[in-house]
């Protein structure tokens, strides 16, 4: 299927729809260094501007809008007026590109926050301005580490589907392969899927291959907890102190963070991928990913719908 990728970051979402069999007709960030990242690894259909600069009317025609959007403006005492609210720019955006665009399917990625942002009335509205825009939803809540990533991510995946292709979501929702108890699989550790890589410390050749030099000390607070190696990675972060620096996981070696690589393969980039930027940019850009793994399944099913429209 054709798609409009928004706010693609380094393109964890793109890659994993691409590698199914889609194509990305047309993408846009504002982060010239995920930007960047994105030209070498994926394409250069990628356009690095703000949304305030671009003319909704002018983007290509798509089967599917994909994209995360933030949440900030949605607060209880202001849920009557989201689409005016300054901090919703990047929500409306999308919100317009799909009541404009009106493609047949619509993916939107979110933090789990949002379900009970408001006492649960944020995403009640959000559906609400989704259908308004002719769309049926499905709100999906998603623990990575369920679909292979060895990670304990939780996520909500929205899928929207254009009214007039039936009143059933055709949409199927990848079934999880992994869990905790080991049915069908059990959960991938984040030594079965780091423990291959050179100590950083010593000469190798692996990209990316460096780490924040932040100390390590174990605390009960996000990014400071030890790592087990026997589990999924905790979810590798966007940022971590508070103060909008980035934090990096410990390694379960509990000596050092991870590195760039590490937490790329943690989030299931390819191994040949490389990130552009200083090391808190890359480290940023793969937090803000999809792990590619997941978005592969989401691109599988959207090439089954589209093999069954054609049948």
């Amino acid at each position: 299927m054709q798609i409009i990728s928004l706010f693609s970051g380094a393109g964890g979402l793109d890659l994993g729809l691409i590698q199914a069999g889609n194509t990305v007709v047309w993408a846009n960030d504002i982060d010239k260094d995920a930007v960047a990242t994105y030209k070498e690894n994926i394409s250069e259909h990628i356009v690095c501007d703000d949304i305030k600069n671009i003319d909704i009317s002018t983007l290509p025609d798509c089967d599917v809008v994909v994209g995360g959007f933030p949440c900030q403006g949605f607060s209880q005492a202001n849920m009557l007026r989201t689409l005016d609210d300054d901090r919703n720019q990047l929500y409306k955006f999308f919100y317009n590109t799909i009541k404009i665009k009106q493609p047949k399917y619509f993916i939107a990625e979110n933090v789990k926050g949002i379900l009970s942002l408001g006492k649960g009335e944020a995403i009640k509205r959000i559906i609400s301005d989704f259908e308004a825009a002719g769309f049926i939803t499905s709100v999906n809540l998603v623990n990575m580490a369920n679909y292979g990533v060895p990670q304990t991510r939780q996520r909500v995946i929205i899928i929207g589907q254009r009214k007039n292709l039936g009143d059933k979501m055709k949409f199927h929702f990848p079934v999880p392969t992994h869990s905790r108890s080991g049915e069908p699989k059990p959960w991938v550790s984040i030594e079965d899927a780091i423990g291959h890589f050179p100590d950083p410390d010593k000469e190798n050749n692996v990209l990316n291959h460096i780490y924040s030099a932040y100390k390590v000390s174990y605390r009960n607070f996000t990014g400071h907890r030890e790592t087990d190696p026997t589990k999924p990675s905790p979810t590798i972060l966007a940022r971590g102190n508070g103060k909008g620096g980035v934090c990096a996981i410990p390694h379960y070696n509990g000596k050092r963070r991870l590195t760039i690589r590490e937490s790329a393969s943690i989030q299931t980039f390819p191994e040949t991928f490389h990130f552009n930027g200083t090391m808190g940019s890359c480290y940023r850009q793969i937090g803000n990913a999809v792990p590619v793994k997941f978005a592969r399944l989401l691109g599988e099913e959207l090439i089954r719908l589209e093999k069954e429209e054609n049948i």
